[in-house]
């Protein structure tokens, strides 16, 4: 990792001058494989402030010089929407012992250096400080593998969750709904949850 990187854990109303920067950041990101966003700027303030105002919430920024290049966000697992906690209490968990980890995004070019690693490390201490939970979760979406829209030569993040002391559990699902490139409307898409005792 360069020296000019900076990563901070940034929470509560502090977060909201970020928000606009934040927002453009993901809709770039998630635009990509497998996600294929069509993104929404409005929607993503939004979303974002749910970070800001909720009890327990972190954002991790990743600044180069001023500019923030990745982002990584985390709250309890009750503090999130009816789609994120219903599995878990369908399959027996107590949402107030799972600390939920959101969207990772981080600019191509600064891939690669340890910073994704520290997106974890941070969300996590974090968690352990406000919740005391008892596992950390995290979803991602789930597409074939005969997608033709997936680009030669993706490689899934299965290898770096699992690094991280994740596990795939596929009775964990739900779908979330959104936009994606060349759609007229919103559909669902599947989504799988990973989870790893805290």
């Amino acid at each position: 990792m360069t020296d000019s990187i900076r990563i901070i854990p940034v929470t509560g109303p502090a977060l909201g001058s970020y928000i606009p920067e934040l927002a453009r950041l993901r809709i770039a990101v998630f635009s990509d494989y497998p996600y294929l966003y069509d993104g929404d700027p409005d929607y993503e303030a939004r979303y974002l402030r749910t970070y800001q105002q909720a009890e327990g919430s972190v954002a991790v920024l990743a600044f180069d010089g001023e500019r923030v290049v990745g982002a990584s966000t985390a709250l309890p697992l009750g503090q999130e929407t009816a789609e994120v906690r219903a599995p878990f209490i369908d399959q027996g968990y107590d949402p107030a012992e799972v600390y939920y980890l959101g969207e990772s995004v981080l600019l191509p070019e600064y891939r690669g250096r340890g910073i994704g690693v520290r997106f974890f490390e941070q969300r996590e201490a974090h968690g352990r400080v406000v919740a005391d939970p008892r596992w950390f979760a995290f979803c991602a979406v789930e597409r074939a593998a005969d997608d033709t829209r997936r680009p030669a030569g993706y490689v899934p993040l299965d290898g770096f969750w699992q690094r991280r002391g994740y596990t795939r559990h596929p009775q964990l699902r739900t779908r979330f709904s959104w936009r994606e490139i060349g759609e007229a409307a919103e559909t669902p898409k599947p989504m799988i949850f990973w989870l790893k005792p805290a």
